[in-house]
């Protein structure tokens, strides 16, 4: 009878695996499809804030792919690869406060047009891979982190449109500068919130 039990679990323990490794797939291809949009557009548009969000989804994309990597993994290992991804939100940041500081030194005002267009694009794409992740949010810290980097998505995606409406709104720059500084305070709370439960997973 025990035997049984235990490979009634080792089945759905391999199902939970399979189910992961699925999500993560598509959410990678869906990062990967938006980061190149959103730099697309952040370049026609001169937006910071649309910079922030196609490095962001870039990172995400990576970190999807290591995920990926160490589905059924010990726990040990999932803790190490979290650790890796809350580096890589930390890069993000730094490489969002590096743009922002460029922005200081070259105003210009974006346009609000191709924010916008993206921004909804973006949100919607992030939309789709949270409701992926979300049944895995409390998973084991691997998926749980995954899921993290898809909610900051969701905030980054709505501030994008707030920063193309506010720059429609007053015809300044500083509204997307303003947005992506608010990203960029973001990025780097959740880079020490997965940082300490990696650190102490491991």
């Amino acid at each position: 009878m025990s035997d049984c039990c235990g490979c009634g679990k080792l089945v759905d323990t391999t199902a939970l695996h399979a189910r992961q490794r699925r999500v993560l797939r598509i959410v990678l291809a869906i990062n990967l499809a938006t980061f190149i949009m959103m730099a697309a557009a952040a370049w026609w548009s001169h937006s910071s804030s649309l910079l922030s969000g196609s490095l962001d989804n870039l990172g995400d994309a990576l970190t999807y792919a290591i995920s990926l990597a160490v589905v059924g993994a010990s726990a040990k290992a999932k803790g190490r690869v979290a650790f890796l991804k809350g580096l890589l939100i930390l890069g993000a940041a730094l490489a969002v406060a590096a743009q922002i500081g460029w922005r200081l030194t070259h105003p210009t005002v974006p346009l609000f047009e191709g924010m916008g267009i993206a921004g909804a694009l973006n949100l919607a794409a992030n939309g789709v891979c949270m409701w992926l992740l979300n049944p895995f949010r409390s998973g084991d810290i691997n998926m749980a982190s995954a899921w993290e980097c898809s909610r900051n998505d969701i905030f980054e995606g709505v501030a994008v449109l707030l920063a193309a409406l506010a720059v429609w709104l007053f015809g300044a720059g500083w509204p997307d500068l303003l947005i992506a500084s608010a990203l960029l305070l973001m990025f780097l709370r959740s880079a020490l919130r997965v940082l300490r439960a990696a650190w102490q997973e491991m």
